[in-house]
């Protein structure tokens, strides 16, 4: 039967340490399990953290993009433990935003990936955005459209513009993710973003790009002339 974190000598526990060292020497594991505090029968919470670990093969911002309700479903977590932990790493995300803030003009793709990179591109599911644009270029809102499976019949013109017109935008960029890593424009996205684009013209409502996030990468419509 593993040890309860209390029935650890004291110099191993998370926040013992914590205390002592400080947070920058504990393992991504042990402040997880500070998080959770508790683990459950059988289980401390060092153990639970690691399983949470487990399934994203270690990567915390990896954790940060998985469904609360994956996270809920592993034992000795629990809703409120999810929910502690998926806070704490919108908090770490925060951080770093506000270290990088976004650009107050949109001048090219690279503008874009900064504005969304660190929201799309650990999510498990696809998310479809409409980032509105003022005459200028400066960005007046964001507005997420779906999240799920992308195709034409999900991402309708009519949610996409309504957006942007409430908005009072002179054009648009839409963006999404794609979980796999791979910012490859489908046949699916092509479909989209070539009725998407139709639509605009017809309201007098340009889309300048459609740019895809993977990971660490991304995929402009407009650098690769698919628009």
């Amino acid at each position: 039967m593993p040890l309860r974190l209390a029935e650890h000598p004291e110099h191993d526990r998370p926040r013992e340490r914590l205390w002592a060292v400080g947070p920058a020497a504990l393992t991504g594991q042990e402040l997880l399990a500070i998080l959770l505090g508790t683990g459950c029968a059988g289980r401390d919470a060092l153990l639970v953290a690691g399983e949470l670990l487990a399934l994203v093969d270690g990567s915390l911002r990896r954790l940060g993009g998985r469904p609360l309700a994956e996270l809920a479903r592993i034992p000795g977590v629990g809703r409120g433990k999810a929910a502690r932990v998926a806070a704490a790493l919108e908090l770490g995300r925060r951080v770093d935003a506000e270290a990088e803030p976004p650009p107050e003009r949109i001048r090219g793709p690279a503008d874009v990936q900064r504005v969304y990179a660190g929201r799309l591109r650990d999510l498990a599911v696809e998310e479809f955005h409409v980032l509105a644009l003022g005459s200028q270029s400066q960005i007046l809102g964001d507005r997420l459209i779906t999240r799920g499976i992308l195709n034409s019949s999900l991402v309708h013109p009519r949610e996409v513009f309504r957006a942007a017109i409430a908005e009072a935008a002179a054009g648009i960029i839409v963006v999404h993710n794609h979980p796999s890593g791979d910012p490859t424009p489908s046949v699916d996205d092509r479909a989209v973003t070539r009725q998407l684009v139709d639509a605009g013209r017809l309201l007098d409502l340009p889309v300048y790009d459609h740019v895809i996030v993977g990971g660490d990468r991304y995929v402009s419509f407009a650098e690769a002339g698919l628009l």
